[in-house]
Order: structure tokens, then C-alpha cells, then sequence
């Protein structure tokens, strides 16, 4: 009888917990201040998505009519659609979304005339710098700490007492056992058993 009153009492109590943690989180959801509210100080991480290739400003600028497919690929790379429709047209198509920043999408097609370059159009391209500084994220870290032991630091470590290294361990038994007249026990090396089984 103890254990169920102990099991009725527990379930109420979580209950209670429920129910006020709802209570908490309505009260704050209906306050105007985003930042007030303890849902908004939890994000959870999103993964970045990259989709296609980016093309910078200075790679269009290398772009003339009449070159042949391999200088273009050369150029920009492999396009994200080729269709078997359309052989003549590669679009170039790249979208990043990342977390904290806006989401990017730049798009750029190229025809073709046989295997010439006839013509290219699309979205007015970020040059390499730009596209850098637009992925600078909101996110600042802290302050560095300094890499450099300051000279009081350097002194303490120089006072403190230096752990024995097997040499120096080695060393101290050779005196000691110079000193008492015997000669120092030769170190056997480690024999491991071999790690496959003899042929038969």
C-alpha cells in the first residue's frame, strides 16, 4: 500500500512540473521581447547546406565567345544541370544555407553553338572577397588569451621539481650499484609472441 501512495504521489508531482513548465513558456511566448523568452536563448544547430559550385566574379571575366566546352568546364568548373534536351545550355546553379546568415542562391547559364561558346548571362556575381565577407558569421569569439609564458610564469616552472625520465632513472641505479661494487643488471628486451600461428 506505501509503494502505491509513493507512485500516486510521484505521478502527481511530475504533473504539476508539466504543467507549470507550460505555464512558463505560454506567459513568455506572449511577451512582445524576443529575447525575454527562454525559447529563443536555445537554437539548435542547423547544417550548413552547399548545393553546386560557386562562381566568382573573376572567373566570369575569363569567359569568351567561341570557346570550346573543355575551356568553359576548365573554367567554371562542371555544371550542376546538363540536360540530354538541352546540350546546348549548363547551368551553373549555387545555393548556401548557413546558419545565421541569409540564405545565398546565385545562378549563371551558358550556351553553346556546336562545341563554341555562343553566349553567357546570369546573376550579377560576388567576386571571391565579397563572397568571403558576406559567410562572416554573427558569431564573435572571446577574447584570445596570451600564447606567451610572462617571465614569472617562466621562473615557477623553473623552480618546481623535474620528473625523473627512465635515463635519468637509469643513470641513478649505474652509480648506485658502482658505488656498492656490483655490476648493473642488463635491461632484457621484450620478446611478444609471434602474431600468426606457425605453419603446419
Amino acid at each position: 500500500m506505501p509503494e502505491n501512495h509513493h507512485h500516486q504521489y510521484r505521478v502527481r508531482f511530475q504533473s504539476a512540473l508539466v504543467v507549470t513548465a507550460c505555464m512558463v513558456l505560454a506567459s513568455c511566448s506572449n511577451l512582445n521581447g524576443g529575447a525575454v523568452n527562454p525559447v529563443n536563448w536555445i537554437t539548435p544547430y542547423k547544417v550548413d547546406v552547399i548545393q553546386g559550385n560557386f562562381i566568382a566574379k573573376e572567373q566570369v571575366e575569363q569567359l569568351r565567345a567561341g570557346m570550346s566546352r573543355d575551356q568553359v568546364k576548365a573554367v567554371l568548373g562542371t555544371p550542376l544541370m546538363a540536360s540530354l534536351f538541352h546540350a546546348d545550355r549548363w547551368d551553373y546553379i549555387f545555393t548556401l544555407k548557413r546558419q545565421g546568415i541569409a540564405p545565398q542562391s546565385f545562378k549563371y547559364t551558358v550556351f553553346f553553338k556546336g562545341d563554341a561558346l555562343e553566349r553567357f548571362e546570369g546573376d550579377n556575381m560576388p567576386s571571391e572577397a565579397e563572397f568571403i565577407a558576406k559567410l562572416d558569421s554573427t558569431r564573435k569569439l572571446g577574447k584570445v588569451p596570451p600564447l606567451q609564458a610572462t617571465e614569472e610564469q617562466l621562473k615557477a616552472f623553473d623552480k618546481s621539481p623535474k620528473p625523473a625520465t627512465a635515463d635519468a632513472a637509469a643513470a641513478a641505479s649505474d652509480t648506485a650499484a658502482a658505488a656498492s661494487g656490483s655490476t648493473p643488471a642488463a635491461v632484457q628486451p621484450t620478446v611478444y609472441p609471434p602474431l600468426e600461428s606457425p605453419k603446419q
